[in-house]
């Protein structure tokens, strides 16, 4: 059966439950993030005059430490517009082979901007072995693409990048005078795995994207934070690329709720991952390809995905490959009923 058309089902049927592993982005908004939405002050935003836009905005550059905030539609249009004020037409950005602002965001800043991809492969650790990026950046030679921006993701496939890392790389940037952004759409994942504040990780970056979809549960919406001329040069981007909003204040309050309420509670799908891991990583028929750190449970690829999807499907469980994500809207008992499902699997197969 279609994925589409079982999921659309399983939403429309009486008393069905739909537990969701395929991404944190399923999340649905909590009845008090409604009320904020519903009870919102709202104005022209492209004019400057959302008091509610304005409102998460401010409140974002302030728990990042940067001067400025940007608020977007979406993680793939934050890091476009990053890349558009970093880069000129040319120039170059390095990043991993698998990120997303490479990978999955539709070659925006090559097809945009104009600006060339460098790929790095991502080691274990969801690292950018720093060796390999001074190696890549190009020397002053007409025949190179000007080497101007180096990216990360944070975390990278669930996986945390170290403080001591992020220290190594941004004296890296410095050193070379090149431009840091972080895709930072489970960034306040990290932060809480590290145990402090998003502004530690922050100091390492010129702009970091984070995004309020996710694990902090918002219908929509990511943000650039950064410098301030660098944030007034992509909101013009914004606006470019068809990215103003005008009454945005209905959804930007949901930002508001998110960033004062949703971040500590992400604790809550770490550890609903690591009693799923737990259990999976002792079944013979599936597996872990590595250990979890954050919401997310990376199956082995070994497993016969094909027989497995089936299988939960059966059982109201929602997987779209090895990535299995936790979130806001699945509970303790939603976890057990998975744990349960696997070992029947195991079982079975």
């Amino acid at each position: 059966m279609n994925l589409t058309i079982f999921i659309l089902q399983l939403y429309l049927a009486e008393k069905t439950l739909l537990i969701d592993l395929r991404s944190d982005t399923v999340t649905k908004p909590s009845p008090d993030m409604l009320t904020a939405m519903q009870s919102a002050a709202t104005g022209d935003d492209v004019y400057g005059e959302d008091p509610t836009v304005n409102e998460l905005e401010q409140l974002a550059a302030q728990i990042t430490g940067k001067q400025a905030a940007l608020y977007c539609v979406s993680g793939t249009q934050s890091n476009l517009l990053a890349m558009l004020s970093h880069c000129e037409r040319g120039q170059e950005f390095i990043a991993g082979q698998e990120a997303h602002a490479y990978k999955y965001e539709g070659g925006g800043a090559a097809a945009l901007g104009g600006i060339q991809p460098y790929t790095l492969p991502f080691n274990e650790r969801g690292e950018l072995a720093i060796d390999d990026i001074r190696a890549s950046i190009k020397p002053d030679d007409m025949h190179f693409a000007v080497t101007r921006l180096l990216c990360l993701e944070n975390t990278q496939a669930g996986q945390v990048l170290s403080l001591d890392y992020l220290r190594a790389f941004s004296q890296l940037a410095q050193q070379y005078q090149l431009k840091r952004h972080m895709d930072g759409a489970r960034g306040f994942n990290a932060a809480v795995k590290l145990g402090v504040p998003i502004q530690t990780i922050c100091k390492h970056f010129d702009t970091i994207s984070l995004c309020l979809s996710k694990g902090l549960a918002c219908p929509v919406g990511s943000l650039l934070v950064g410098d301030e001329a660098t944030i007034n040069k992509a909101r013009r981007y914004r606006k470019m690329i068809g990215g103003g909003m005008r009454q945005a204040g209905v959804i930007a309050a949901a930002g508001i709720y998110a960033l004062r309420n949703n971040i500590n509670r992400l604790q809550q799908d770490h550890d609903n991952a690591q009693l799923i891991s737990e259990s999976v990583g002792q079944l013979e028929h599936l597996g872990l390809a590595q250990p979890t750190h954050t919401n997310m449970v990376m199956i082995s690829r070994q497993t016969d995905l094909k027989k497995l999807t089936a299988f939960l499907a059966d059982r109201h469980i929602c997987i779209s490959g090895t990535r299995w994500v936790l979130h806001r809207d699945i509970s303790r008992s939603d976890v057990e009923a998975i744990i349960d499902a696997c070992e029947a699997y195991n079982r079975l197969f």
